[in-house]
């Protein structure tokens, strides 16, 4: 059983920073794709960024892209999403999420364990 604690949220003007961590026991975390989701209210559960096992391999949503940074220590078991330049609809609630498979990153169908979520919140 893995289990994930997310950190790092808050609340921040537009055009601020905040750095998510994600740590994670159980499990063999040096083998697992990592992901981050975010959902806001009304919303479904959307795919923001992925990071291969040895972290070489990162995938961003469009959105995010240029903005968003995922990272990841192994020795240290805790994955990061670096978030720049934030805008109001970033505001949400983020999940960090293990992909044993390697496959389909995008699906929150395809992750096996799920953090608690911390929220972002970002004004205008």
């Amino acid at each position: 059983q893995v289990q994930l604690i997310e950190s790092g949220g808050g609340s921040v003007q537009a055009g601020g920073s905040l750095r998510l961590s994600c740590a994670a026991s159980g499990g063999t975390f040096s083998s697992y794709m990592m992901g981050w989701f975010r959902q806001a209210p009304g919303d479904k559960r959307e795919f923001v960024s992925a990071i291969s096992p040895n972290g070489i391999r990162r995938h961003y949503a469009d959105s995010v892209k240029g903005r968003f940074t995922i990272s990841r220590n192994n020795a240290e078991n805790t994955v990061y999403l670096q978030m720049n330049s934030l805008k109001p609809e970033d505001t949400a609630v983020y999940y960090c999420a293990v992909n044993r498979q390697w496959q389909n990153i995008g699906s929150d169908s395809s992750y096996d364990y799920w953090g608690q979520g911390t929220q972002v919140t970002v004004s205008s």
